[in-house]
């Protein structure tokens, strides 16, 4: 059976938050070695979409979520109430599931409705959809260590099938309490950007994406600053936003399972 010919697709508005990378432009820099990560480390920001009321509450996977979102649709260009949108954590939340495994565990009657509502692996695409109005479909993806992989994977398919531009987010925080002994997250990092079907006036770098089947080794970071937050669970995301950075075209293999990858062949300009 020959294989099914992938149409080329688009990338526009890469955006990034880490403390020590707070905006697509430090993170460049620094992953060019032309600068470096802040020091000290930047404040969680406060994303605008929300009401103030909301955006304290927020936790940090929705604060992050949606400060990448509401930059990548701004550097798109696009209106965010028409963008379907494809939101990716490995575990959601870890703090407040850690959190709430200790309530329900010690005293039940007190748990938080609110850290409960914000529990759920879908909060953070809520609360986008929520605050920038938008009626078109949204999706929550999880994978594990291939969550961004898979995600890209989604929003690839959907943005070619549908012949539509999709938002495509991936967050991911520190694991804490018992939890951190069974998964290693550790930080923060967010990162967004808006897969289009056709080139732009805003988009930034084309690839051309397959399936390829058998086993493929993660790609390491190469700069020291994407190997700080190498950590993180949302870190198989970094490869990409490096060769972003680089200007360059190059070939990268993400893994999906131990038997299957995708494929990308990145032409930017």
């Amino acid at each position: 059976m020959s294989a099914v010919k992938t149409p080329t697709l688009y990338i526009e508005g890469p955006a990034f938050w880490a403390p020590t990378l707070p905006g697509w432009d430090v993170a460049r820099a620094a992953f060019t070695g032309t600068g470096a990560p802040v020091d000290p480390p930047a404040k969680r920001p406060a994303p605008q979409v929300l009401a103030p009321a909301e955006r304290r509450r927020a936790p940090d996977t929705v604060a992050l979520a949606l400060e990448v979102a509401s930059n990548a649709v701004a550097a798109s260009g696009r209106d965010a109430k028409d963008l379907p949108c494809i939101f990716a954590s490995a575990h959601g939340d870890l703090g407040i599931n850690d959190y709430m495994c200790g309530v329900l565990a010690s005293d039940p009657t007190v748990l938080s409705p609110i850290k409960f509502h914000n529990s759920v692996h879908n909060a953070a695409v809520g609360y986008w959809t929520i605050g920038v109005g938008c009626m078109a479909a949204s999706n929550s993806v999880a994978a594990y260590e291939t969550t961004f992989a898979s995600a890209l994977l989604e929003a690839a398919a959907q943005c070619a099938a549908d012949d539509q531009a999709v938002l495509l987010v991936g967050y991911d925080m520190p694991a804490v309490g018992a939890l951190a002994s069974v998964t290693a997250s550790r930080g923060l990092l967010a990162v967004a950007m808006v897969i289009a079907p056709q080139r732009t006036e805003r988009t930034v770098a084309a690839f051309d994406w397959s399936l390829a089947a058998g086993p493929s080794q993660a790609i390491a970071p190469r700069s020291e600053a994407a190997q700080a937050l190498a950590t993180n669970a949302m870190a198989d995301a970094l490869p990409l936003f490096e060769a972003l950075a680089s200007g360059r075209n190059e070939t990268l293999a993400m893994p999906l399972s131990a038997r299957l990858s995708l494929q990308l062949q990145l032409s930017q300009g």
